[in-house]
């Protein structure tokens, strides 16, 4: 990059859309206004490259859509609108000045579908990797947090789509997997997730107690994360897992454990009463989203299991850690 300034002036949004935007890009910090009846939320997520990604797998473009995306994912796993957004990036030598556009471009494109507003950030140089650092703001009504403490006994456990295709997207871009079919759809799952900002708030204006997680790290990390902050019991039926024409090419094995501990299909899973089960999953369809019961919540220890055919089976908590 010959110029930081001149950098700075080309990724600032020409227009804004939040009306509570006082000051954005320009000054020391950007100024918004708190909306009466509401609560803020704020989440921040950091990718890096050669651990989060690499130029094998994802073009620039994608990689700042994923940026973007995976924090929209948390503001929706706590039932809220996202609204702004900051980027902090860190450059190394080797990355053109066009590669750095397409990472912007990447995430205003989503940002633009969403009417969130880039506000400030930082940009630096750095021996390496690249690194983007991402903080998202979003907003929830009051007294509709959708925590991950809110699951109770006799709750039915819910998925919003079907989860593994980032993984098995990933095993084939990296050459790790194979199929003689069309496998589009999942390589653009772990390319271009779509974050469910619109299940999210269909969850949180159905006012009912819900507890919520977004699935970054595993279907399984997050469903221990809902036990234990809960200190229930969450039963998965592997039988109930949705899933898509795709994956059935594939070793089932291979794809459970996709299932299971693959991460980064940002779908939402969560509990709700039995009670409002029915009336929610008609709530989604209604509004054209989908929903699915995979399971059931009872009383603790806190732990996870998966009912197959083989009986029921504790699952470990095995998704992403960055410190394993």
């Amino acid at each position: 990059m010959k110029d930081e300034f001149e950098f700075i002036n080309r990724i600032k949004p020409n227009k804004t859309h939040q009306p509570t935007l006082i000051e954005g890009i320009g000054d020391d910090a950007a100024l918004i206004r708190p909306e009466s009846g509401y609560d803020d939320i704020l989440c921040v997520d950091t990718m890096v490259e050669n651990i989060h990604f690499n130029r094998k797998t994802m073009t620039p473009y994608q990689i700042g859509y994923k940026a973007l995306a995976v924090n929209m994912s948390d503001i929706a796993a706590m039932g809220g609108q996202p609204k702004f957004y900051l980027v902090s990036i860190a450059i190394p030598n080797g990355w053109t000045e066009t590669e750095l556009d397409d990472i912007y471009r990447g995430m205003s494109e989503l940002a633009e579908s969403y009417e969130m507003d880039l506000i400030g950030g930082d940009t630096v140089s750095t021996s390496g990797p690249l690194t983007i650092s991402v903080t998202a703001h979003g907003r929830v009504k009051q007294d509709r947090k959708l925590l991950r403490r809110n699951a109770k006994p006799g709750d039915v456990l819910f998925l919003t789509g079907p989860v593994g295709l980032s993984a098995a997207g990933l095993s084939i871009l990296l050459e790790e997997a194979h199929s003689d079919k069309p496998i589009e759809e999942l390589t653009k799952a772990h390319q271009l997730p779509t974050p469910q900002v619109k299940a999210g708030l269909l969850l949180s204006e159905s006012g009912y107690r819900i507890a919520l997680n977004d699935v970054s790290d595993g279907l399984a990390s997050e469903a221990h994360e809902i036990a234990e902050a809960s200190q229930v019991h969450i039963v998965i039926a592997e039988d109930k897992l949705p899933t898509i024409e795709a994956l059935s090419f594939f070793d089932k094995k291979n794809v459970l454990d996709w299932m299971l501990n693959g991460g980064e299909d940002f779908q939402l899973i969560g509990t709700v009463s039995a009670e409002h089960w029915i009336s929610l999953s008609n709530l989604f369809e209604k509004n054209g989203q989908t929903i699915h019961q995979i399971g059931t919540v009872s009383e603790g220890p806190s732990k996870v299991s998966l009912n197959s055919k083989n009986g029921l089976m504790p699952i470990d908590k095995k998704g992403y850690n960055h410190f394993t």
